[in-house]
């Protein structure tokens, strides 16, 4: 037998949804079967899977340690794999963290969340800090668990939104879906721009290539604002204000009116980057999260990483 009790981050949620999480091992079926046999009950009384679960509810599972085993994930709630990769990469630097977010500042090189099993990602950090901080516990990592709500390019650094509860993820991803977090970024296009712009157009995806296109019609729509603030090597610094947040958008959309990114391997040029690798060893985009302004009217800042020094800006 196994008793539970719901807290807010489980709280929500329909009871099969929430057993799924629990042992995601079984059938949806073994579930249907177990509420009509009052296996598993909600409040001491048999429940409907589809009933939605309250913060304080009790779940019991009369179900021997052997199915509950069974029927388990196989992996050690709360183990977080790859433990000796994790401790050779950097330390989180931590920009803001409240009861139900943690703001950190994303190093380039390292990805938002994995893209295969074996991946460090900064998800994993994240959910690595907070076990080890104590805002969650193994047994909290059952039912839920904590994660990032935007995500940047492997090589674009800067500013990584984590709901650390349900709450936090929900508000966070409702506020980036609707738009009203504004978002800030840092890069350096070639050329020289001179005046801010306001660029909208259409973006679509190549699946294959992973690359996208910019077109006056047809794909999603994008808006690109942006302005300069200084000069060096035949280079701009921007300021970019992210509109709208697509795929790889700033890079196509600079690329797209002739200022790509410098370093930028797939949207870039090739002699501009030849001439930065060579000169001062840079090896990817220049592309940071600078700043973002939340829908309360806070403002959380990432300092530029140290590869911008490189560039001596007027």
């Amino acid at each position: 037998m196994k008793e539970l009790e719901i807290g807010p981050n489980e709280a929500g949620q329909r009871l099969d949804k929430y057993l799924k999480k629990l042992l995601p091992r079984a059938q949806s079926s073994f579930f249907y079967k177990m509420l009509r046999k009052k296996n598993i009950v909600r409040n001491g009384k048999k429940a409907e899977g589809s009933v939605q679960l309250c913060v304080g509810d009790r779940i019991t599972l009369y179900l021997s340690d052997e199915t509950i085993i069974k029927f388990s994930s196989d992996k050690i709630s709360g183990n977080i794999q790859g433990q000796e990769r994790i401790a050779s990469l950097p330390a989180l630097e931590i920009l803001y963290e409240d009861a139900d977010i943690l703001v950190i500042n994303k190093p380039s090189g390292l990805l938002s969340q994995k893209a295969a099993p074996s991946d460090i990602s900064a998800n994993e950090l994240v959910l690595q800090y907070l076990l080890e901080s104590g805002a969650v516990t193994p047994k909290m990592l059952e039912t839920f668990r904590p994660s990032v709500c935007n995500r940047l390019d492997r090589n674009t650094s800067g500013i990584l939104i984590a709901g650390k509860t349900l709450r936090g993820l929900q508000q966070m991803s409702e506020q980036l879906r609707e738009r009203t977090v504004k978002k800030y970024y840092r890069c350096v296009a070639a050329g020289s721009i001179k005046e801010r712009q306001h660029l909208r157009g259409f973006l679509c995806k190549d699946h294959k290539t992973n690359k996208v296109g910019i077109h006056s019609s047809d794909g999603q729509y994008i808006e690109t604002e942006y302005e300069p603030l200084g000069y060096a090597n035949g280079c701009t610094l921007l300021e970019v204000h992210l509109i709208t947040g697509r795929s790889h958008q700033i890079r196509a959309h600079l690329a797209s009116v002739g200022h790509p990114l410098v370093g930028d391997t797939k949207y870039g040029d090739p002699a501009v980057n030849k001439k930065f690798r060579n000169e001062i060893g840079l090896r990817h985009q220049l592309l940071h999260a600078c700043r973002i302004v939340l829908a309360d009217g806070q403002e959380i800042v990432a300092p530029l990483p140290e590869a911008f020094s490189r560039f001596d800006f007027v």
